[in-house]
């Protein structure tokens, strides 16, 4: 078994021009960099979803030959290395320019993969979902868990349902989303003690919340095939 790919390992450019030094596609002046933004879902070599990464990363991965693009079309799929990707990207008439992000490379453009596969790598992926503000945020939707209201990040905070000073741990289902001024009226107290009602009780997730958001867009709906109820713990980097 490979071990991980990690950020330091050495690029192997398939041609002069075509990637930049760490074995991304070189963006040009004016190029889309949201499109080497975007992200990828990443398969370990049994086909089991281990983590999603940018596109920018799995160009890297591709580069190195650490990782072969999975294509998936009508219910079936097909592996390409990354020289057979750049090459079928070619014949752009072929793909749904809607449905892919295109990189412009000095000569061609290539599309963005949706999903790769690490071909040495079979370690399994973890079980459970990290618990950060970020995942707490989006398993709540950015809706305050008092008010109903729907707020930008920057205006919300994490509230401890029993106060820490009661004793109440971090946990999932002791941590909400709560806007500033819901967040302060209830202070330091329990929402029973503050005459305050949570608009559903908190709960730990199954599956990660941000794969959970992104499958509700058609871009990413070839990602439901690899992500079967056991493995949507992946993690997003």
């Amino acid at each position: 078994m490979r071990p991980a790919p990690s950020d330091d390992q050495p690029a192997h450019p398939k041609g002069p021009g075509v990637l930049d030094h760490t074995g991304a596609p070189h963006a040009p002046p004016g190029a889309s960099i949201a499109a080497l933004d975007s992200k990828v879902l990443v398969l370990n070599k049994l086909y089991m979803a281990v983590r999603v990464v940018s596109a920018r990363r799995a160009f890297v991965l591709l580069a190195r030959e650490i990782a072969e693009v999975i294509h998936a079309d009508d219910g079936s799929y097909a592996n390409y290395d990354f020289e057979t990707w750049a090459q079928l990207s070619e014949m752009r008439e072929t793909f749904d320019d809607h449905a892919h992000d295109w990189v412009r490379a000095v000569s061609f453009d290539i599309a963005v993969p949706k999903i790769i596969r690490l071909v040495g790598y079979d370690k399994l992926p973890a079980q459970n979902v990290k618990l950060n503000r970020r995942n707490l945020f989006a398993r709540d939707h950015n809706r305050c868990q008092y008010c109903g209201h729907h707020f930008p990040t920057s205006e919300l905070s994490i509230d401890h349902v029993v106060p820490r000073t009661q004793g109440g741990p971090d946990t999932w289902t002791n941590l909400v989303c709560a806007c500033v001024k819901c967040n302060s009226r209830k202070g330091g107290r329990t929402p029973t003690q503050a005459h305050m009602k949570l608009i559903k009780k908190p709960t730990q997730p199954k599956r990660n919340p941000l794969i959970s958001v992104r499958l509700n867009n058609d871009k990413y709906a070839s990602w439901k095939a690899f992500l079967d109820e056991a493995y949507w713990t992946v993690e997003l980097r």
